[in-house]
């Protein structure tokens, strides 16, 4: 009769203080996010807590959880968690935390990154109620699977050590977070150097898994990852971080479709360094070779002044062909700039050339001239002289009256009185020939003081070829900016 009254007793008791577990334990605010649903899970919770939370009592620590997921006799842990029907869904973010270097040469990209991967393992959940309210725990990345994840355009191997735990969550998300330093290959379209944009990309893909294994989702979209970017960013080097764009593609690659994530990273190059030392310093050497059309064209101070300015642009150029890759499938604009410049400061010099040679040889042909000149015309100018001289003698016999003439020629005067008057004419011919002679040698003579042909030729040159000049840089230069 006792033994059944307390039978009976325990019965009672028993019926008001166990209860089956019904309900999804209450997750804290910055886990809400995470759920059951999102992953597709279909595991529920079946055991009963202990009367009294006796066992959550027992059960506080994280080695609890780890017998509770028995990691060391459970192979499932290594092996991918989603099924054949259903890929596992990997989400993936990307912040960039410095810009260290692009190298336009060997086409190279440098960048130091944070990496965040998230999926879902069912194997990996339990009760937070049941464990003191653990919510989450941090395991050894080595014990649980991993994505094999790679970058398709890395040239190097990451040098910064990868995270050697992994954040599991108690729903089975599993959450890992890795720095990597990347080396990746980039293609720079330099044609608006050092006014350019460059656009360089991280692929993220699995190395062997397909597609219908290992689905890539992004976890952020590309705005709030341009904008974390931007307030993450410790150093951009020369250049100027704009935006990130996130694609999803899906790439056939030796037969095997994969999903691939493409994170494409804009930057603008700070141009101002280069504008200072670079193009200004040329345009500042074009100014110098249009003022040297100052110098006179007697001496060699022109023409050596021009050879040092054009020396001086060939330094620049060859400062440039370090910089500029030689795989450019256009010639950049300031190649076209630099060409340009040294092509018109060329022709100045080969103008300069033409005009000191005309010079020298009107010189020589003037000192020839003048020496031949002046000897014709000692020679001309002392003949015509005597002539006149002779002339003017004769005519001022032939003037005199009868009772002038000499007692010795009165004889003859009288027998040749006919013959006098012809003479005299014909002297008088003579001398305004002589006249005109002398007249054309002293007109000779003042002519040889103008300047000579060649000269003159020469001053044209420079006055034409110094308004093309002009023209043709400033054309040039116009079409360069609105290029640029």
């Amino acid at each position: 009769m006792m033994l059944a009254a307390f039978i009976f007793l325990l019965h009672v008791t028993g019926g008001r203080t166990t209860s089956n577990y019904t309900e999804q334990p209450e997750l804290p605010g910055d886990q809400q996010m995470f759920s059951f649903e999102e992953s597709g899970s279909t595991s529920s919770y079946t055991e009963q807590p202990e009367v009294n939370g006796e066992s959550s009592k027992g059960n506080c620590t994280y080695r609890d959880v780890l017998n509770h997921l028995n990691l060391k006799e459970n192979e499932n842990f290594m092996t991918l968690p989603g099924g054949v029907k259903s890929p596992t869904k990997v989400k993936l973010d990307l912040l960039l935390y410095a810009i260290l270097d692009v190298n336009e040469k060997d086409q190279q990209f440098v960048s130091y990154i944070w990496i965040d991967v998230t999926w879902m393992d069912d194997n990996l959940s339990w009760n937070p109620t049941q464990f003191c309210d653990i919510w989450d725990m941090y395991l050894p990345a080595e014990k649980v699977w991993k994505p094999d994840l790679t970058i398709e355009e890395m040239t190097e191997k990451d040098k910064a050590h990868p995270s050697p735990y992994v954040n599991i969550m108690w729903n089975g998300m599993v959450f890992r977070r890795d720095d990597m330093l990347v080396v990746s290959t980039c293609t720079m379209e330099v044609y608006r150097f050092p006014f350019d944009f460059q656009k360089c990309t991280l692929s993220f893909k699995s190395i062997i898994h397909s597609d219908r294994q290992i689905m890539l989702i992004p976890e952020t979209e590309s705005s709030r990852n341009t904008k974390l970017s931007k307030e993450m960013m410790r150093t951009q080097s020369e250049w100027l971080f704009i935006d990130m764009k996130i694609d999803e593609k899906t790439v056939d690659n030796f037969g095997v479709t994969q999903s691939m994530l493409v994170y494409t990273i804009t930057m603008k190059r700070r141009s101002a360094l280069y504008v200072i030392n670079f193009l200004v310093p040329i345009l500042l050497f074009l100014f110098l070779d249009l003022a040297s059309f100052l110098i006179s064209d007697s001496g060699g101070e022109k023409l050596g002044f021009k050879v040092t300015v054009l020396l001086a642009v060939t330094v620049m150029q060859l400062i440039l062909n370090d910089i500029l890759p030689s795989s450019s499938d256009k010639i950049p604009l300031i190649a076209v700039y630099c060409i340009g410049m040294f092509g018109l400061m060329m022709l100045s010099l080969m103008e300069t050339i033409l005009v000191m040679h005309l010079m020298e040889k009107d010189s020589k042909d003037q000192s020839l001239s003048k020496d031949c000149g002046d000897k014709q015309g000692k020679v001309s100018f002392q003949n015509c002289c005597r002539e006149v001289k002779k002339l003017t003698h004769f005519c001022h016999i032939c003037d005199m009256s009868p009772g002038e003439t000499p007692s010795g020629l009165l004889p003859v005067a009288k027998e040749g009185s006919s013959s006098h008057l012809a003479e005299k004419s014909h002297a008088s011919d003579e001398l305004s020939e002589a006249v005109k002679t002398l007249t054309l040698l002293l007109s000779n003579r003042e002519e040889e003081r103008k300047p000579d042909y060649w000269t003159r030729v020469s001053k044209t040159i420079n006055k034409v070829f110094f308004i093309f000049y002009v023209i043709t840089a400033s054309v040039f230069l116009l079409c360069l900016f609105f290029n640029w």
